[in-house]
């Protein structure tokens, strides 16, 4: 079987996970929170997936070095673009929207968040000039013509495999770096939007960046190879690769992840738990950092009866209170565990 053949089959049996979904949300929102850490960390930040449900859940009030509040925008970004592919096409008007969301309120902010460059760039270590540089991309009065052949590519009716186009797409994108800032990220963020919009997969359970982060090097050589000798085949190769090995991590982490959900359901209902708990057990499988507070709205009571029951969940060994200085917190450490570790398996 070629390498096409096993990356589509591995979607296609992802594919069948997220239809087969009751609560996409006890999976989408956790999945594309790992997404969002680890495309930005490919980016230099030092923000962990605890890190950033903790920052969520704390009301946006620990954030170390403004890390986590980059992190947070991507997530605001990839929610908006699937939100918004109901309404806009791949296009260079969803492109920018993206990046706005995206760059605005952190550092880059002042690189024209949502606006093309104005100016040549160039790739390469702090300081290079641009005669030493790595790679050089288009200069600017060629980004919109190159960004409208992009459109069109996505949007015209091909007989090419969506795995192979969704390949091209990243790399067409990456090489016209169409912004000062942030288009390592959009290009990554591309990928899901673009498997969302062929309906190759009817949810968003499948990123690419834990495998871009763990072969950083490998990525950045195929895309860079692929420009100077105009061979394809290592690139499409090597991206094939991540979609098939991601598939399949996606496969057994939701199946551990529904396992477990459905093991704490079972273990409240033998313990005659009340509604609530096991609605609050939903949320947390959402997001696994909990106050008070949060459980006050997400059920509707009092902040007392929050604190109560999430002192069940305690008892039942579901949550544990988080250490640390600041409000009251709970996290469910054995899901958190199974969300963050790096492979499926470990």
């Amino acid at each position: 079987m070629s390498l096409l053949d096993r990356a589509s089959r591995a979607v296609s049996v992802l594919a069948g996970v997220g239809e087969t979904l009751s609560n996409p949300h006890l999976l989408i929102r956790p999945f594309l929170r790992r997404e969002a850490v680890l495309s930005s960390k490919i980016e230099g930040t030092q923000t962990s997936l605890s890190d950033l449900f903790l920052y969520e859940a704390s009301g946006a009030k620990k954030d170390r070095g403004g890390d986590a509040r980059e992190v947070r925008n991507y997530v605001e970004a990839l929610e908006y673009g699937l939100e918004r592919l109901s309404e806009l096409p791949l296009s260079v008007r969803l492109f920018n929207d993206v990046h706005s969301v995206l760059m605005t309120g952190v550092r880059g902010e002042d690189r024209r968040p949502g606006e093309l460059r104005t100016e040549q760039v160039w790739i390469g270590s702090e300081g290079t000039s641009i005669g030493e540089a790595r790679f050089i991309p288009p200069p600017a009065d060629v980004l919109r013509d190159l960004l409208t052949d992009l459109e069109r590519f996505l949007n015209e009716r091909l007989e090419m495999p969506p795995l192979i186009q969704c390949a091209l797409m990243h790399y067409q994108f990456e090489t016209i770096h169409p912004y000062f800032d942030g288009n390592g990220r959009v290009g990554r963020l591309l990928i899901v939007l673009f498997l969302c919009a062929k309906q190759v997969l009817p949810t968003p359970l499948l990123y690419l960046s834990a495998y871009f982060e763990r072969n950083r090097d490998r990525y950045y050589d195929r895309l860079l190879e692929l420009s100077v000798t105009g061979k394809w085949e290592p690139w499409l190769e090597f991206f094939l690769a991540g979609v098939e090995e991601q598939s399949r991590d996606a496969i057994a982490r939701s199946r551990r992840v529904r396992q477990l959900h459905e093991r704490y359901r079972h273990e409240l209902q033998e313990l005659k738990a009340s509604a609530n708990a096991l609605r609050l057990l939903d949320a947390l499988f959402e997001s696994p950092f909990m106050t008070p507070s949060l459980a006050s709205r997400r059920l509707d009571v009092t902040w007392p009866g929050a604190k109560g029951v999430l002192e069940r969940l305690r008892g039942a060994g579901i949550v544990h209170v988080h250490p640390g200085k600041g409000p009251l917190m709970y996290v469910a450490r054995e899901l958190l565990g199974l969300v963050e570790a790096p492979t499926a398996d470990a």
